[in-house]
C-alpha cells in the first residue's frame, strides 16, 4: 500500500469540487455546498494566503482519493483540528482511516511540535467517533443543536488528543508511515 499526503495543488481543484458536492461526503460536513469553479477558484486562493490551515489530497497508489486537512493553528496554545474525507467510496475499509489517524498524529505532535490535535464531528457519524476513540482521542464535549442543515439542527461532537497521551499509546498501534509533503 502507498499511502501519501500531497499539498493541494491547483491541478486538484477539479476533482476536490466535486467531491465536496458529492450527498455522501457532505452529509457528514457542515454545509451542503453548490460550488462553481470559479468559486472553488476562491476558495483555493484563500487557504492559500491562510497560515491557519494546511490542505493535502490523500493519494493511495498514485490515485487521488480524498482530502484532509489542519485548520484553526492556534500556535500560542500550541493546538489545531483536523478533517478528512474520502471521495473515493471504493478505498473505505481499507485501514486507510487507521494510517491517517496515526501519521496525523507524528506529524502534528513530533514535527509541527503541537500539544494538542481537535477535531468536530457531526455527532450521528458514530463510526468516526469510534475511530478516533479508539487510537486515543477523547470526547471533551457535545455541542447541542450546534449545526442547522437540511431543516433539521444536529449536534457536534467535539474530540481531542494530547501529544502525551498519543507518546504513552502510539507503540501499541501498527502503521505503515506515510510520505506528508510539507
Amino acid at each position: 500500500m502507498s499511502l501519501k499526503l500531497i499539498k493541494l495543488r491547483e491541478e486538484h481543484l477539479e476533482k476536490v469540487r466535486k467531491w465536496r458536492m458529492m450527498p455522501e461526503v457532505t452529509k457528514y460536513m457542515y454545509t451542503d455546498p453548490q460550488i462553481f469553479p470559479e468559486d472553488q477558484c476562491k476558495w483555493f486562493e484563500r487557504i492559500n494566503k491562510d497560515p491557519s490551515r494546511i490542505y493535502w489530497v490523500i493519494s493511495f497508489d498514485d490515485k487521488d482519493i480524498g482530502v484532509i486537512n489542519l485548520y484553526d493553528f492556534d500556535r500560542q496554545n500550541r493546538r489545531v483540528f483536523w478533517a478528512y474525507y474520502l471521495g473515493d467510496f471504493s478505498f473505505r475499509g481499507k485501514g486507510i482511516g487507521k494510517n491517517l489517524e496515526c501519521n496525523i498524529y507524528d506529524f502534528c505532535f513530533d514535527i509541527l511540535n503541537l500539544n494538542k490535535l481537535c477535531c468536530e464531528v457531526l455527532a450521528f457519524n458514530e463510526k468516526v467517533i469510534a475511530l478516533h476513540q479508539k487510537f486515543g482521542s477523547k470526547i471533551e464535549g457535545v455541542f447541542k443543536q450546534h449545526i442547522f442543515k437540511n431543516g433539521k439542527y444536529y449536534d457536534v461532537v467535539r474530540m481531542a488528543i494530547l501529544k502525551e497521551k498519543w507518546n504513552k499509546i502510539k507503540h501499541q498501534y501498527q502503521y505503515e508511515k506515510i510520505e506528508i509533503e510539507q
